[in-house]
């Protein structure tokens, strides 16, 4: 029967069809995108999607939760709103041997010990090396899709996540709960990031690096019909907030997300002994390489969902579950080259370039070499290492993957070196500008540092340039709409070459526009060649607005009055991170007193002598101070910077007679209630003292989801350790 046009449809009738084409092409998405089997052709497919278009534009009412239209080529986002998790995404404890995961099953069954007839039962699945999401459905819609983020708060990416079609627009049957967050992995196969490597090296586009940055930068697109080009995968694998349970066991309840129309691993079971969960672990390594897809582990859980929650979490971790790693893959190689790179404070980088090779799945094709010693083949004590044996051009060497993530060296293969290989040399001067590369000697042990560093500073492009980026950086600056990408743009441009530049950008309006103009332009032609698609009714450069640059002039004007604290770290000087920039800040209170007294220690003849004596504060942040404020070109920058930026004065009130006051006080994994920058300036004005690291002088950790080595090493030291709830009980509204 011929199509009723969409001119003619009832109200009732478009509602009816609607519903039907949203079942149809997510049948037929599903067909294409998880299982490689088309039923209909390309043509059939796009007059499904026009039909549905046409329909909702005459009945914008009417649109659905799960239309078609806004799984693919939906409006780009803005940016990214922040999701607050109901029940926060927590990280996994780690077992790296067999010994590890006895001790984990031997604690289980010391916890219930006095339930002598408890049959404890457990789960074993591989670990998808992806990114983890949460996917909120509602009465069986998909409603919201939030990252992983900090486990605490994530980004809303729903419209991207509405691309996946292995994500399901509607949860089949009816015996799904009113509300349930479905939580799971979203990866990239190996096969499809071969096949974009390819398409972007056709159009000189750029390289990508693995699946797994390749699946979180294709997330994080504005444009969802770029998501979608990818073609990501993803697996249902647990829960957070619900209404109800899906089923009694975690087993039971994979099973029921499989029925409700998501992929599950198809490589989970059950199992009762550590026999058994390592047998399985064997299993899933030998098959690793022929999945087709990142696993980086297997992951026991305990199967019933009574004794999860009587066995309950320790900070940050569930007690009853732990994912068992894989020993890091190694493969064979040969060093092509050895290249420089600089860094934000002068430090000379190198970097081996090796022939390509597959090591887990991904292609190595890039090796960092940390510095001069460790090329040699020492540590940065003097110490051997890969038993002293230098690396040279054309060297064979065998790499890994450390934790399945950073390649790394980890033998020279001696017997296979060339006879004309020789030691590298070093560069002495930068391969940048040109200038003096020195290694600096410590002055208290005599010892040379092992890294050597360029003395360009400001002369030196690439310094200037991670300098910028350091300057705008969320702990410093924080301008939003300022990344590396429009750093990297404007400095090429030649539209800020300073800091101070960036304050004046919206007086170079038509400049800035032309620059972001050509860009695009270049991007568009990458993606033109690309999809052999050809754009129609291309606008020139000089007609193009665009309206994202008054909320970036917005931003960066919103920062003209930044905290003194932030203003001293994003000037970049060396060894003062953020915590000692509080100190300064805290202790001089005004900008000008922090150059006044930089200028007395620059120009003294013994800088230590005319330095204040500052808890926090040493020798090495001296130094650093006396050369920061030494170098006049460093007074010629801050001027011009200052004529753009007040920052504010540092005033704090400290309470002396609360109960944390002249404590040390350390804050570690996600803050649930507040900001870590909140909590850091709350502790402050009760006059405690905040550091970054745990140590034997530390009086106190407050530990959130997410807290790792600093909670594990307060354990050792004997230093109380209190959650984030028990913190503000203590201090009450500070």
């Amino acid at each position: 029967m011929a199509e009723k046009p969409v001119d003619s449809l009832s109200e009732s009738e478009a509602e009816a069809e609607l519903r039907s084409l949203a079942t149809e092409i997510a049948e037929h998405d599903r067909r294409y995108h998880a299982e490689d089997a088309p039923t209909i052709s390309d043509a059939e497919y796009d007059a499904l999607r026009r039909r549905n278009l046409a329909i909702e534009e005459r009945f914008p009412g009417l649109v659905r939760e799960d239309s078609p239209s806004l799984r693919v080529g939906a409006a780009p986002a803005e940016g990214f709103t922040k999701v607050r998790h109901a029940v926060p995404m927590l990280s996994l404890a780690k077992a790296y041997t067999d010994a590890d995961v006895t001790d984990f099953i031997e604690r289980g069954r010391r916890f219930f010990d006095r339930d002598k007839d408890l049959d404890i039962a457990f789960t074993a699945e591989p670990k998808i090396d992806g990114l983890s999401a949460s996917l909120r459905y509602e009465k069986g819609v998909f409603v919201q899709g939030a990252t992983r983020g900090d486990g605490a708060v994530g980004e809303d990416i729903t419209a991207n996540l509405r691309t996946i079609a292995d994500i399901p627009a509607r949860l089949k049957g009816s015996d799904w709960p009113e509300t349930i967050e479905i939580r799971g992995e979203v990866y990239m196969t190996y096969a499809e990031f071969e096949a974009l490597k390819a398409r972007s090296a056709a159009v000189g586009g750029q390289d990508y690096v693995n699946p797994r940055n390749t699946a979180a930068g294709s997330l994080r697109q504005k444009d969802p019909s770029v998501t979608a080009s990818r073609n990501l995968k993803f697996f249902a694998y647990a829960w957070g907030y619900t209404t109800a349970d899906p089923a009694p066991t975690q087993f039971g309840a994979v099973q029921k997300f499989g029925e409700w129309g998501f992929k599950i691993s198809p490589l989970m079971v059950r199992a009762k002994s550590v026999e058994d969960l390592i047998a399985h672990y064997h299993l899933i390594e030998e098959q690793r390489s022929s999945l087709g897809y990142d696993i980086d582990g297997v992951v026991y859980k305990v199967d019933q969902l009574e004794l999860q929650r009587r066995w309950g979490f320790v900070t940050g971790e569930p007690r009853w579950a732990v994912a068992h790693k894989f020993p890091a893959e190694q493969a064979m190689t040969t060093v092509e080259k050895i290249d420089i790179q600089v860094g934000r404070t002068g430090t000379l980088a190198p970097v081996a370039r090796l022939a390509p090779v597959t090591v887990g799945g991904v292609v190595v094709e890039n090796v960092t070499l940390h510095n001069e010693d460790y090329i040699k083949g020492l540590d940065s004590t003097g110490q051997p290492i890969r038993d002293g044996i230098d690396v040279r051009i054309g060297d064979t060497v065998v790499i890994q993957r450390a934790g399945d993530v950073i390649p790394q060296i980890v033998s020279v293969v001696i017997d296979k070196r060339p006879s004309d290989a020789v030691p590298y040399e070093f560069p002495h001067s930068c391969p940048i500008c040109g200038s003096p590369a020195t290694r600096e000697i410590n002055e208290k042990t005599g010892k040379e540092d092992s890294r050597r560093r360029c003395t360009g500073e400001l002369i030196c492009a690439a310094q200037a340039v991670e300098r910028l980026r350091h300057f705008v950086s969320r702990g410093a600056m924080d301008i939003e709409g300022l990344g590396a990408e429009n750093i990297d743009l404007f400095f090429n441009s030649g539209l800020v070459k300073t800091a101070a530049d960036i304050f004046t950008l919206k007086e170079r309006r038509p400049a800035v526009t032309k620059a972001l103009a050509e860009r695009r332009e270049e991007q568009a032609r990458q993606r033109e060649a690309a999809s052999g698609k050809t754009r129609k009714n291309v606008r020139g450069v000089e007609d193009r607005n665009y309206e994202g640059l008054d909320k970036l002039f917005s931003a960066i004007d919103s920062r003209r009055a930044p905290e003194l604290d932030r203003f001293i770290f994003a000037l970049g000087i060396r060894h003062i991170g953020e915590t000692t920039a509080a100190v300064l800040a805290r202790t001089f209170s005004t900008i000008e007193e922090v150059i006044r007294v930089g200028k007395e220690t620059a120009a003294a003849e013994d800088p230590h002598s005319v330095f204040p004596s500052i808890n926090g504060i040493g020798d090495t942040v001296i130094d650093a101070l006396r050369d920061f404020f030494g170098n006049e070109r460093n007074d010629d920058v801050l001027d011009k910077l200052l004529e753009q930026v007040k920052p504010k004065p540092y005033i704090v009130t400290i309470s002396a007679d609360s109960e944390v006051a002249g404590k040390t006080i350390v804050f570690t994994g996600s803050l649930e209630k507040m900001t870590r920058s909140e909590a850091k300036a709350m502790a402050e004005r009760l006059g405690a003292k905040v550091a970054g690291s745990v140590s034997a002088k530390t009086d106190l950790v407050v530990a959130g989801p997410g807290a790792g080595s600093k909670l594990k090493l307060a354990g050792e030291l004997g230093v109380e350790v209190i959650d984030e709830d028990t913190w503000l009980q203590r201090v009450g509204k500070a």
